[in-house]
């Protein structure tokens, strides 16, 4: 059996940052020169990630209306229904029609320029809607007869309940939503 010898040559250098913990930043040593990377560059030994590509801003406006619509009869009836139940009128669920509105013409239809406009009739007639629909639920409860009834048979004396019922905070809640519709568009279609 033959023993390894260690090979002789000159001294292997020593990191001189190898003592020190790994949790702190490194202490420079004299006589060893530093390197200084500009911040935001990439450090030295990391791979450079590859930049995802910008997204493409979606200019569509039929499936930003058709988008606006759908939300726009779903919140009209869950508006109704709280309306319907409670027999007031909320703010916040004004608010949540036109923010529903917004957001979903916003994102589906991305930049377009009309869509916040789109949006702001679809809110006003979807708060409109909601509210008929409340006063059909109120007027089945008082007469007995089924919301259908009422409700499409009898659209005009439910149109006459609106009116009669309707003040100026009626029309705030058209142009809270009206207004949450268009900023909702605009900054969702970013």
């Amino acid at each position: 059996m033959s023993q390894s010898t260690p090979p002789s040559g000159p001294p292997v250098d020593k990191n001189p940052y190898a003592d020190q913990p790994t949790d702190q930043p490194p202490v420079p040593q004299p006589g060893v020169p530093q390197q200084t990377v500009p911040q935001g560059a990439p450090q030295p030994g990391f791979p450079v990630a590859p930049v995802a590509p910008a997204t493409p801003a979606r200019n569509n406006f039929a499936l930003g209306a058709v988008a606006a619509v759908g939300a726009g009869v779903v919140s009209a009836v869950l508006y109704g229904l709280v309306i319907g139940l409670t027999k007031h009128e909320i703010g916040y669920a004004a608010v949540g029609v036109g923010f529903l509105v917004g957001i979903a013409a916003g994102r589906l239809g991305g930049r377009n320029q009309t869509l916040p406009v789109v949006s702001v009739i679809v809110s006003v007639a979807a708060i409109y809607l909601g509210q008929l629909i409340g006063e059909a639920m109120i007027g089945a409860k008082e007469t007995g007869l089924g919301f259908s009834t009422i409700f499409f048979d009898h659209f005009d004396v439910v149109q006459q309940a609106w009116k009669d019922n309707a003040d100026p905070l009626t029309f705030a809640f058209f142009a809270i939503a009206a207004y949450v519709a268009f900023q909702g568009t605009r900054k969702a279609g970013l």
